[in-house]
């Protein structure tokens, strides 16, 4: 049995923070997500006028932040007193759960800017606990050569793929997330085992994929059927990212940076900013 793609969602044009230009697949609409992905958006420009003004202060509550930078230069501050430094090939996680402040600010001012930067939803249970962050620099997830011509980063979780298990940096996670960048050198084909019943998607962003003789177009969350071995097809020269997690089965109620279950507890998530108790 092989997962097949069953919905396409494209990436739209549109812009975040202070006038970043962006592409948003996951997201755009809140009927555009995959359980628990809210989100994706894809930065990706060599016009320092499209990234310059950066993400400035503000905040999240109720769901986990991850950036991946493939070039560039970003900086990261938080209440929590963090300041992390995001270049080529590092990630940034953060877990906002009950609530954190942040900005993130280019450190450049010319030159190409090209990364994304994921939402994953958390349970009810910990999305009230307290905050937290973490740097993954590009050295704890190096690229893994799994057959001629292919090579794995593993960012999150246990990645079965052409008969190997690759364990990512980040471990732990309720939704069991995985998160991989893969790089196909060449036409080629790699299978995964995903477990049964997460919820996976693929998104080209270079080259030319198909999975199951369909195509998984650029820029594009492909999303799969929940069971059997995923086989990808690179007709050519590609990367994409795999992404898959166990659902959380729970209501959503977002309002912009913040994603709880209820209307109600979103109206708090509101009160608590405005009289500056988000974070406490």
């Amino acid at each position: 049995m092989q997962r097949k793609i069953k919905k396409i969602i494209n990436a739209r044009g549109t812009s975040d923070g202070a006038g970043v230009k962006i592409k948003r697949s996951l997201g755009q609409t809140q009927m555009a997500r995959l359980d628990p992905f809210l989100m994706l958006d894809q930065f990706f420009s060599d016009d320092a006028n499209d990234y310059i003004a950066g993400f400035p202060e503000h905040p999240h509550r109720g769901f986990q932040t991850v950036t991946y930078m493939l070039e560039g230069h970003m900086l990261h501050q938080d209440s929590l007193g963090n300041k992390g430094d995001l270049r080529s090939g590092d990630v940034q996680w953060m877990n906002a759960a009950r609530g954190i402040i942040h900005s993130e600010m280019p450190q450049q001012e010319e030159g190409r800017m090209r990364g994304f930067q994921l939402w994953i939803n958390l349970p009810s249970h910990e999305k009230m606990l307290p905050a937290s962050y973490q740097d993954v620099p590009s050295s704890s997830m190096p690229w893994q050569e799994v057959s001629q011509g292919v090579q794995a980063k593993v960012i999150a979780g246990k990645l079965d793929i052409a008969g190997q298990r690759l364990t990512g940096a980040i471990q732990g996670l309720s939704t069991e997330a995985i998160m991989a960048d893969l790089d196909v050198q060449q036409a080629a084909e790699v299978s995964f085992e995903l477990p049964v019943g997460h919820k996976a998607f693929v998104y080209c962003y270079q080259g030319e994929l198909s999975i199951e003789g369909q195509a998984a177009p650029l820029d594009a969350a492909s999303i799969l059927t929940d069971s059997g071995t995923l086989t990808v097809k690179a007709n050519a020269a590609s990367r994409f990212l795999l992404l898959s997690g166990k659902p959380i089965n729970e209501s959503v109620a977002q309002y912009g940076p913040f994603v709880m279950n209820t209307q109600e507890e979103l109206e708090q998530a509101m009160r608590d900013y405005r009289d500056g108790t988000l974070t406490q």
